[in-house]
Protein backbone atom coordinates (compact mmCIF):
# COMPACT_ATOMS: atom_id res chain seq x y z
CA UNK A 1 0.00 0.00 0.00
CA UNK A 2 1.20 3.39 -0.83
CA UNK A 3 1.08 6.20 1.76
CA UNK A 4 0.69 10.22 -0.27
CA UNK A 5 0.23 13.18 1.15
CA UNK A 6 -0.13 15.72 -2.01
CA UNK A 7 -2.90 16.61 -4.08
CA UNK A 8 -0.47 16.50 -6.77
CA UNK A 9 0.71 12.34 -5.76
CA UNK A 10 -2.64 11.50 -7.03
CA UNK A 11 -2.57 12.54 -10.39
CA UNK A 12 -0.80 10.25 -11.36
CA UNK A 13 -2.98 6.89 -10.33
CA UNK A 14 -4.94 5.43 -12.46
CA UNK A 15 -7.34 3.23 -12.93
CA UNK A 16 -11.60 3.29 -14.59
CA UNK A 17 -13.11 1.87 -11.86
CA UNK A 18 -11.75 3.42 -8.34
CA UNK A 19 -13.34 3.15 -5.11
CA UNK A 20 -12.94 6.18 -2.19
CA UNK A 21 -13.82 5.76 1.47
CA UNK A 22 -12.71 8.96 3.51
CA UNK A 23 -12.28 9.54 7.00
CA UNK A 24 -11.10 10.85 9.79
CA UNK A 25 -8.70 8.50 11.20
CA UNK A 26 -9.08 6.37 14.69
CA UNK A 27 -10.23 3.58 12.08
CA UNK A 28 -12.57 0.87 13.81
CA UNK A 29 -14.45 -2.61 11.96
CA UNK A 30 -17.47 0.20 10.57
CA UNK A 31 -14.75 1.99 8.13
CA UNK A 32 -12.98 -1.22 7.45
CA UNK A 33 -15.80 -2.86 6.37
CA UNK A 34 -16.77 0.38 3.54
CA UNK A 35 -12.86 -0.34 2.68
CA UNK A 36 -13.39 -3.87 2.21
CA UNK A 37 -16.73 -3.15 0.09
CA UNK A 38 -14.58 -0.88 -1.92
CA UNK A 39 -12.23 -3.29 -2.84
CA UNK A 40 -14.67 -6.37 -3.50
CA UNK A 41 -16.16 -3.57 -6.37
CA UNK A 42 -13.46 -1.80 -7.56
CA UNK A 43 -10.03 -1.56 -9.26
CA UNK A 44 -7.91 0.33 -6.92
CA UNK A 45 -9.20 1.45 -3.65
CA UNK A 46 -8.28 4.82 -2.01
CA UNK A 47 -8.63 5.76 1.61
CA UNK A 48 -8.37 9.48 3.14
CA UNK A 49 -7.08 10.33 6.36
CA UNK A 50 -7.65 13.79 7.07
CA UNK A 51 -9.03 15.31 10.47
CA UNK A 52 -10.98 18.31 8.89
CA UNK A 53 -10.98 21.57 11.46
CA UNK A 54 -13.75 22.74 9.34
CA UNK A 55 -16.00 20.77 10.30
CA UNK A 56 -15.45 21.49 14.02
CA UNK A 57 -17.00 24.01 15.92
CA UNK A 58 -15.07 26.52 18.65
CA UNK A 59 -16.05 24.35 21.56
CA UNK A 60 -15.48 20.92 19.89
CA UNK A 61 -12.76 18.10 20.26
CA UNK A 62 -10.79 18.79 17.13
CA UNK A 63 -7.54 19.29 19.31
CA UNK A 64 -8.46 15.52 21.24
CA UNK A 65 -9.77 14.17 18.30
CA UNK A 66 -7.87 10.61 18.01
CA UNK A 67 -5.10 10.56 16.06
CA UNK A 68 -2.79 7.46 15.14
CA UNK A 69 -1.66 7.26 11.79
CA UNK A 70 0.25 4.70 11.77
CA UNK A 71 -2.37 2.15 13.52
CA UNK A 72 -4.45 3.29 11.03
CA UNK A 73 -2.55 2.50 8.15
CA UNK A 74 -1.67 -0.88 9.49
CA UNK A 75 -5.54 -1.50 9.56
CA UNK A 76 -6.65 -0.65 6.20
CA UNK A 77 -3.65 -1.86 4.28
CA UNK A 78 -4.51 -5.79 6.44
CA UNK A 79 -8.34 -5.35 4.42
CA UNK A 80 -7.18 -4.51 0.82
CA UNK A 81 -6.49 -0.90 0.26
CA UNK A 82 -4.10 0.30 -2.37
CA UNK A 83 -3.48 4.26 -1.80
CA UNK A 84 -4.03 6.10 1.76
CA UNK A 85 -4.19 9.83 1.03
CA UNK A 86 -2.99 11.28 4.45
CA UNK A 87 -2.56 15.21 3.64
CA UNK A 88 -1.74 18.13 5.68
CA UNK A 89 -4.62 20.97 6.71
CA UNK A 90 -2.10 23.46 4.23
CA UNK A 91 -2.44 20.86 1.61
CA UNK A 92 -6.65 20.37 1.59
CA UNK A 93 -6.38 24.09 2.75
CA UNK A 94 -3.88 26.44 1.32
CA UNK A 95 -5.94 29.69 1.72
CA UNK A 96 -7.51 30.83 4.93
CA UNK A 97 -11.03 31.80 3.47
CA UNK A 98 -11.20 29.51 0.75
CA UNK A 99 -14.57 28.44 -1.49
CA UNK A 100 -16.93 26.59 0.79
CA UNK A 101 -19.94 24.89 0.04
CA UNK A 102 -23.83 25.11 1.70
CA UNK A 103 -26.31 22.42 0.81
CA UNK A 104 -29.66 24.00 1.59
CA UNK A 105 -32.86 22.19 3.56
CA UNK A 106 -31.27 19.06 4.50
CA UNK A 107 -28.34 21.03 6.48
CA UNK A 108 -31.10 23.00 8.48
CA UNK A 109 -32.32 20.76 11.28
CA UNK A 110 -31.12 18.50 13.47
CA UNK A 111 -26.91 18.30 13.22
CA UNK A 112 -27.44 20.79 11.49
CA UNK A 113 -28.81 22.83 14.25
CA UNK A 114 -27.19 21.98 17.26
CA UNK A 115 -23.50 22.22 15.35
CA UNK A 116 -23.75 25.23 13.45
CA UNK A 117 -21.27 25.41 10.33
CA UNK A 118 -20.70 21.65 10.73
CA UNK A 119 -22.40 20.47 7.16
CA UNK A 120 -20.70 23.78 5.20
CA UNK A 121 -17.30 21.89 6.59
CA UNK A 122 -18.56 18.27 5.56
CA UNK A 123 -19.67 19.33 2.39
CA UNK A 124 -16.67 21.39 1.29
CA UNK A 125 -14.17 19.17 2.22
CA UNK A 126 -15.78 15.59 0.76
CA UNK A 127 -16.15 17.72 -2.74
CA UNK A 128 -12.37 18.80 -2.43
CA UNK A 129 -11.26 14.81 -1.82
CA UNK A 130 -14.10 13.97 -4.84
CA UNK A 131 -12.23 15.95 -6.98
CA UNK A 132 -8.68 15.04 -5.55
CA UNK A 133 -9.44 11.97 -5.54
CA UNK A 134 -11.92 11.43 -9.08
CA UNK A 135 -13.16 8.31 -7.27
CA UNK A 136 -15.90 6.28 -9.47
CA UNK A 137 -17.53 5.02 -6.42
CA UNK A 138 -17.35 6.71 -2.32
CA UNK A 139 -18.49 4.80 0.57
CA UNK A 140 -20.23 5.68 3.74
CA UNK A 141 -21.46 4.60 6.30
CA UNK A 142 -25.24 4.96 7.32
CA UNK A 143 -24.57 6.10 11.14
CA UNK A 144 -24.12 9.66 10.03
CA UNK A 145 -27.26 9.18 8.64
CA UNK A 146 -27.70 13.24 7.92
CA UNK A 147 -24.48 13.59 7.07
CA UNK A 148 -25.05 10.65 4.15
CA UNK A 149 -28.39 13.13 2.97
CA UNK A 150 -26.21 16.23 2.70
CA UNK A 151 -23.70 13.88 0.17
CA UNK A 152 -26.16 12.33 -1.56
CA UNK A 153 -28.19 15.87 -2.09
CA UNK A 154 -24.94 17.49 -3.09
CA UNK A 155 -23.55 15.00 -5.51
CA UNK A 156 -27.31 15.60 -7.02
CA UNK A 157 -27.33 19.05 -7.31
CA UNK A 158 -23.88 19.59 -8.77
CA UNK A 159 -24.05 16.11 -11.25
CA UNK A 160 -21.02 14.77 -9.86
CA UNK A 161 -20.20 11.20 -11.48
CA UNK A 162 -20.05 9.61 -8.53
CA UNK A 163 -21.87 6.62 -7.39
CA UNK A 164 -22.30 6.52 -3.60
CA UNK A 165 -22.43 3.39 -0.90
CA UNK A 166 -23.99 3.94 2.58
CA UNK A 167 -23.16 0.93 4.38
CA UNK A 168 -25.15 -0.61 7.26
CA UNK A 169 -24.04 0.85 10.89
CA UNK A 170 -21.76 -1.70 12.43
CA UNK A 171 -22.44 -2.57 16.32
CA UNK A 172 -20.95 -3.89 19.36
CA UNK A 173 -22.75 -7.04 20.63
CA UNK A 174 -25.12 -4.96 22.42
CA UNK A 175 -26.41 -2.61 19.92
CA UNK A 176 -23.62 0.46 20.81
CA UNK A 177 -23.26 1.68 16.98
CA UNK A 178 -19.45 1.73 16.64
CA UNK A 179 -17.78 5.11 16.39
CA UNK A 180 -14.12 6.76 16.86
CA UNK A 181 -15.82 8.56 19.89
CA UNK A 182 -16.62 5.66 21.96
CA UNK A 183 -13.30 5.72 23.37
CA UNK A 184 -13.68 8.51 25.25
CA UNK A 185 -16.61 6.56 27.15
CA UNK A 186 -16.35 5.78 30.84
CA UNK A 187 -17.44 2.49 31.91
CA UNK A 188 -19.91 3.51 33.24
CA UNK A 189 -21.15 5.46 30.33
CA UNK A 190 -20.38 2.40 28.34
CA UNK A 191 -22.57 0.63 30.16
CA UNK A 192 -25.23 2.68 29.32
CA UNK A 193 -24.38 3.98 25.89
CA UNK A 194 -26.50 0.73 23.93
CA UNK A 195 -29.70 2.72 25.39
CA UNK A 196 -30.14 4.71 22.59
CA UNK A 197 -30.00 1.91 20.32
CA UNK A 198 -32.36 0.18 22.32
CA UNK A 199 -34.83 3.11 22.56
CA UNK A 200 -34.54 3.45 18.59
CA UNK A 201 -35.84 0.29 18.28
CA UNK A 202 -38.39 0.16 20.53
CA UNK A 203 -39.87 3.14 19.20
CA UNK A 204 -39.85 1.90 15.43
CA UNK A 205 -42.16 -1.20 16.96
CA UNK A 206 -44.11 1.53 18.56
CA UNK A 207 -44.58 3.49 15.52
CA UNK A 208 -45.15 0.91 13.25
CA UNK A 209 -47.83 -0.56 15.78
CA UNK A 210 -50.09 2.64 15.28
CA UNK A 211 -48.46 5.34 18.31
CA UNK A 212 -47.46 9.01 17.39
CA UNK A 213 -44.07 8.94 16.08
CA UNK A 214 -44.35 12.29 18.46
CA UNK A 215 -45.35 10.45 21.40
CA UNK A 216 -42.38 8.20 20.88
CA UNK A 217 -40.05 10.55 20.67
CA UNK A 218 -41.08 12.25 23.87
CA UNK A 219 -40.93 8.90 25.47
CA UNK A 220 -37.22 7.86 24.30
CA UNK A 221 -36.48 11.37 25.26
CA UNK A 222 -37.62 10.90 28.61
CA UNK A 223 -36.30 7.67 29.44
CA UNK A 224 -32.79 8.40 27.64
CA UNK A 225 -32.81 11.22 30.38
CA UNK A 226 -33.80 9.08 33.24
CA UNK A 227 -30.05 6.78 32.83
CA UNK A 228 -28.10 9.85 32.62
CA UNK A 229 -27.98 11.22 28.66
CA UNK A 230 -28.52 14.91 27.84
CA UNK A 231 -30.94 14.43 24.39
CA UNK A 232 -30.28 16.90 21.69
CA UNK A 233 -33.09 15.01 19.55
CA UNK A 234 -34.84 12.63 18.97
CA UNK A 235 -36.98 12.59 16.10
CA UNK A 236 -38.80 10.80 13.50
CA UNK A 237 -38.32 12.13 9.87
CA UNK A 238 -38.64 11.37 6.25
CA UNK A 239 -35.25 10.42 5.02
CA UNK A 240 -34.72 12.76 1.75
CA UNK A 241 -35.78 15.88 3.58
CA UNK A 242 -34.90 15.36 7.05
CA UNK A 243 -38.22 17.09 7.94
CA UNK A 244 -39.96 15.64 11.44
CA UNK A 245 -42.71 13.82 10.45
CA UNK A 246 -46.20 12.60 12.80
CA UNK A 247 -47.19 9.63 10.75
CA UNK A 248 -46.14 6.81 9.57
CA UNK A 249 -44.45 6.75 5.91
CA UNK A 250 -42.69 5.22 3.16
CA UNK A 251 -38.65 6.23 3.29
CA UNK A 252 -38.40 6.98 6.89
CA UNK A 253 -36.20 7.26 10.29
CA UNK A 254 -35.90 8.06 13.85
CA UNK A 255 -32.75 9.64 14.34
CA UNK A 256 -31.23 10.82 17.99
CA UNK A 257 -27.82 12.74 19.50
CA UNK A 258 -27.52 12.35 23.08
CA UNK A 259 -24.43 13.40 25.36
CA UNK A 260 -23.38 11.08 27.93
CA UNK A 261 -20.70 12.49 30.02
CA UNK A 262 -18.25 14.40 27.67
CA UNK A 263 -19.67 12.32 24.95
CA UNK A 264 -21.74 12.57 22.23
CA UNK A 265 -23.35 9.97 20.41
CA UNK A 266 -25.52 9.93 17.32
CA UNK A 267 -27.42 6.64 15.71
CA UNK A 268 -30.72 6.06 13.75
CA UNK A 269 -32.70 3.13 12.61
CA UNK A 270 -34.60 3.06 9.19
CA UNK A 271 -38.13 2.09 9.99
Amino acid sequence: MKILRRVSDLRGVISENRGFVPTMGALHEGHLALVQRSVEECDITIVSLFVNPTQFGPNEDFERYPRDERRDAELVESVGADILFAPTVDEIYPRELGTSIHVPEVTELWEGAVRPGHFNGVATVVAKLFNIVRPNRAYFGQKDFQQCAVIKRMVEDLNMEIKLSFEPTVREKDGLALSSRNRYLSADERSVAPTIYQQLKEQRLQIIEGMTPSSCCENAIRRLSEVGFIVDYFAYVDNATLRPLDVLADSSSLICAAKIGKTRLIDNIQI
